[in-house]
């Protein structure tokens, strides 16, 4: 990501605590077929650090470079791999448009859930096309929130997806960039794409209860919820109406969320 651009969701325990649970097997499986020890691998906006950890295991970690926008976002990268024993990954903070890496520098560059974040996701893509060697791949994924899918019908759901629109579109963002990710790669001169989809599906009392906390508790505590009060588009009382609509769907047995993805797998 660019510091250019303020983060949404910002780092807070609510956050982390669902970035966390991302896999390489949850996250990245379009890109698992394709990896193998010895590749060199940058992984762009590594964030929680824990999909970077299982690439470094399938690549060799002394082969992997994370890539992250400033020191407090690349020390949860390097505090996650030091908490799974993986020494030799390099972490280091730089912009996703222009990175410090020479050409023909990695055999797979990937990315997840970066682009909808950035403030020119052609220019990222392009940028990892050019340090990317020559038949190596870029991995993008990234969110569709008006994708995104529940029951029971909620009108406060709803409102927190405009308001979730609103608030990372005045940042900068992209939130409907999954479904963009085809056209941005053709844009960015990358000619050889295998796109995709996938969804995540929060239906089981430990998804929900995961997902209804992730969001009771970031749009109720900073940056989302200083921004919205900020905006004058939602108050304190209206935050926790919402906050409160996602801990009841969470009890609900027959709760059921969607979340689309899109995927790019860029052979270049």
């Amino acid at each position: 990501m660019s510091d250019r651009n303020p983060y949404t969701h910002g780092y807070g325990d609510a956050v982390l605590g669902s970035h966390r649970a991302r896999t390489a097997a949850n996250s990245a499986a379009h890109l698992l077929p394709h990896l193998r020890p010895g590749q060199r691998l940058l992984d762009v906006g590594s964030g929680a650090g824990t999909i970077t950890a299982d690439l470094a295991r399938i690549v060799g970690p002394e082969n992997v470079t994370a890539l992250e926008v400033a020191e407090e976002s690349s020390d949860l990268t390097r505090a996650e791999l030091a908490r799974q024993g993986l020494e030799g990954v390099r972490v280091l903070v730089g912009d996703a448009h222009a990175t410090p890496f020479e050409a023909d520098a990695f055999d797979v560059v990937h990315a997840h859930q970066v682009l909808q974040h950035v403030h020119a996701p052609v220019q990222v893509l392009a940028e990892m096309r050019r340090i990317a060697s020559p038949g190596g791949l870029v991995a993008v994924r990234d969110s569709d929130y008006e994708g995104f899918r529940w029951w029971r019908e909620t009108p406060a759901f709803d409102r927190w997806l405009e308001l979730y629109l609103r608030a990372a579109r005045a940042n900068g963002g992209t939130p409907d960039a999954g479904r963009r990710l085809l056209a941005w790669a053709h844009e960015a001169g990358l000619e050889d794409v295998l796109p995709g989809s996938s969804t995540w599906l929060h239906a089981t009392p430990e998804s929900r209860a995961a997902w209804a906390d992730t969001w009771s508790g970031r749009i109720t505590s900073a940056p989302f919820a200083d921004q919205l009060e900020r905006g004058g588009w939602a108050d304190a009382a209206e935050r926790e109406e919402i906050a409160a609509a996602f801990r009841t769907w969470s009890e609900d047995p027959d709760g059921w969320f969607s979340l689309l993805h899109g995927e790019i797998l860029a052979r270049v």
